[in-house]
């Protein structure tokens, strides 16, 4: 990852859990770090060492929690609600085979959730992250989860929420969103590292 001399946000995906191991939708649910998503946080801590100077946003979830803290930033941790994962409303805990059976055709980022969030709604949540960081002018460290941070990285790059589809993470990711020759023009830097 080169360096660059404008401020950068790390974002990093919660470790792995039942839920997401299993691939069932994990949004408001609080579901802790299984032995793997605890060692791959652990593992975390000297990729994350560069960053110790970053103040440090978390969602509220337990699992961006422990990641947090067993990476290392625990003691720092602010949490920031806009931060929450995906409200998948009726298709909490469900998977997308299950949902697709009754549903056909349907995506996430196209259909968003009955009772939950759309693509749009994320997306507003992120456009005001952004805003934050964007008036910090100072590195940041940010834990959460998938979906989120997808919607995160393609409003920040200027795209549609809906285009967060796009972009996968696995678990206990890191990514970078920073700027290429000024402020003016972000990018992502890294993705799913």
């Amino acid at each position: 990852m080169s360096e660059s001399p404008f401020p950068q946000i790390t974002l990093v995906r919660h470790g792995e859990t039942a839920w997401s191991l299993s691939g069932r939708h994990t949004g408001r649910s609080d579901i802790p770090l299984t032995p793997a998503g605890e060692a791959a946080a652990r593992a975390l801590a000297p990729r994350l060492a560069a960053r110790r100077d970053a103040a440090v946003w978390s969602s509220s979830s337990s699992r961006a929690a422990a990641t947090c803290a067993l990476a290392g930033f625990g003691d720092v941790r602010t949490i920031d609600p806009d931060l929450a994962e995906w409200d998948y409303g009726a298709y909490e805990g469900r998977t997308t085979r299950d949902i697709l059976a009754e549903r056909p055709g349907w995506r996430l980022f196209r259909d968003g959730c009955p009772s939950g969030e759309t693509a749009a709604d994320v997306g507003i949540r992120a456009d005001r992250v952004i805003a934050r960081a964007r008036d910090r002018a100072a590195d940041l460290l940010v834990f959460s989860s998938a979906h989120f941070l997808r919607v995160l990285a393609a409003r920040w790059i200027g795209l549609p929420p809906e285009d967060g589809a796009r972009l996968v993470l696995g678990t206990a990711s890191v990514s970078v969103l920073g700027y290429e020759h000024d402020r003016s023009e972000p990018v992502l830097r890294a993705w799913n590292g």
